[in-house]
């Protein structure tokens, strides 16, 4: 396993990390029962992943929980990010809508408080900002209560995780200019680079490190999402519609001979081309398994793509036609 930097924290992440939402939500396909989920966490650290990326919101704690279960007595050899600013107290949650959003100075040091009793620490590594829309990254009274909890020794980073769909561009230019923030999270893979490319030229600039979700394309990169492949109405992939799937399979051909003459499958070429960008600090691909911790695990190697490659892939990319980004409407 090959670690890098976040951002300007200084902080040396996994290059593969572990995104434990899976671990707590059934939104991809199967529900992890905690037994395994456990052994999962522990499956990640014994292969070298160190840095673990929650949210208040999975599960209402549920996975926050396990990750303090499981690292108690571990914490100076483990990196814990974790998000907020859902409100979920007093709602239920029920698929994947969105619940009521709060950044408030008030509630910001009440959620914190609650994530380190959940984790079992007195510190967080990074603390996110989770889904902020372009109001809440103008407002200067979360980050100036952010950079408290930074002094007070409670955080010693921050991020802003973009989302939940694909898009958040103005979002995500303006959270780099926060002097706390040392991390971006964004979707971002092979067959999605937009905005992902641009927040990375921004990133090089501020030497903010950006937090990859998604890697895989939801599936079509791994193979487990075809065209006809029939998705459950609580699974997060069912907003990948068939006609979508069927570009998608399309433009993946046209990369199998760049990954083949690496001697790569299409997952490890996927991943490879994220890992060799400028200022991707981790990768967080969506795990259910002992098995697909191992297999992303191991493509983290210190073997990146050559130049030339890359270059082949931005040339191929700029072909395709344009596509519409999901955003909040921007405010002036």
């Amino acid at each position: 396993m090959k670690y890098k930097k976040l951002g300007k924290s200084g902080i040396e992440v996994s290059e593969i990390g572990f995104g434990a939402w899976s671990i707590a939500l059934d939104w991809w396909g199967k529900k992890v029962e905690e037994d395994e989920a456990k052994r999962m966490l522990k499956k990640a650290y014994d292969l070298g992943i160190n840095y673990f990326e929650t949210a208040d919101m999975y599960g209402k704690g549920k996975s926050e929980r396990l990750i303090g279960e499981v690292f108690k007595g571990m914490r100076d050899e483990v990196v814990i990010s974790t998000k907020y600013g859902y409100d979920f107290s007093d709602v239920e949650q029920i698929g994947h809508a969105e619940l009521p959003q709060n950044y408030s100075p008030e509630y910001t040091r009440k959620a914190v408080d609650a994530c380190l009793e959940r984790l079992q620490t007195d510190y967080l590594d990074s603390l996110g900002l989770h889904n902020p829309k372009l109001h809440h990254i103008r407002n200067d009274e979360t980050f100036n209560t952010i950079d408290e909890l930074m002094q007070e020794g409670k955080i010693k980073a921050a991020q802003v995780a973009l989302g939940p769909a694909i898009g958040w561009t103005q979002e995500g230019l303006e959270a780099m200019d926060k002097k706390s923030i040392s991390s971006v999270q964004t979707v971002y893979n092979i067959l999605e680079q937009t905005p992902g490319n641009e927040l990375i030229q921004k990133a090089e600039k501020e030497d903010v490190g950006i937090l990859v979700r998604v890697p895989d394309a939801s599936g079509i990169l791994t193979g487990k999402v075809k065209a006809d492949t029939v998705i459950p109405a609580n699974d997060h992939r069912k907003d990948r519609k068939v006609e979508w799937r069927k570009s998608a399979l399309e433009k993946v051909e046209q990369f199998r001979p760049i990954a083949e003459r690496n001697g790569l499958n299409i997952t490890e070429f996927a991943i490879k081309f994220i890992l060799s960008k400028n200022k991707i600090a981790s990768v967080l691909p969506t795990v259910v398994s002992e098995e697909e911790i191992e297999m992303f695990a191991a493509i983290s190697d210190g073997k990146y793509l050559s130049s030339s490659d890359m270059k082949e892939i931005d040339d191929l990319y700029n072909t395709w036609p344009e596509y519409e980004l999901k955003a909040t409407p921007q405010a002036n």
